[in-house]
């Protein structure tokens, strides 16, 4: 039966195809072209489409270290490339806009803040960094073929979790 379709359609489009063995257009069913809708009954189903929910909808998937993982990832590989090019760009920009951005007077401002200060900013310097390294050291890991079975991958990645928390703690107590 889809062959006859096929070669109905094929005669009417290309008839000069019907002499080679090749196959032209797909051998699927034709749809009915003249198939009417009952009045009304298209408002309902656009009704019916509005309050249908995104497929897939989050909330039918339980919360899971492995997403949270590779979330956080890209978020504080955005952070650290944004913190990278800021200063790099205020390092550069900073004297032909006639403002000091150098060493001396970072070193001068840092000094001069309170030591809750000091240590809440090296925190939030220290933890976006270390964990997106530690968790890119697991993705190397990975492409190597290591870890990859469920269990590998949850131990991998509480292991970055516990690594970045004694990390950043380290770096932030310097």
């Amino acid at each position: 039966m889809a062959s006859l379709a096929t070669r109905a359609v094929v005669r009417t489009v290309r008839p000069h195809l019907l002499r080679t063995p090749t196959r032209v257009l797909s051998t699927s069913a034709i749809r009915n072209a003249d198939k009417t809708v009952a009045p009304g009954e298209s408002d309902i189903l656009i009704e019916q489409r509005k309050r249908r929910p995104v497929s897939p909808h989050l909330s039918i998937y339980q919360p899971q270290l492995t997403w949270y993982a590779s979330g956080v990832h890209r978020i504080t590989g955005v952070a650290v490339a944004g913190v990278l090019y800021a200063g790099s760009l205020a390092y550069l920009g900073a004297p032909a806009l006639g403002m000091q951005f150098d060493t001396q007077t970072l070193v001068a401002a840092v000094a001069s803040l309170p030591v809750a200060a000091k240590v809440g900013l090296k925190t939030a310097l220290a933890l976006p960094f270390t964990f997106h390294s530690l968790n890119g050291l697991r993705h190397l890991m990975w492409d190597t073929g290591v870890g990859l079975s469920l269990k590998g991958v949850y131990t991998s990645g509480y292991a970055v979790l516990g690594a970045t928390v004694l990390s950043t703690l380290y770096l932030a107590s310097l």
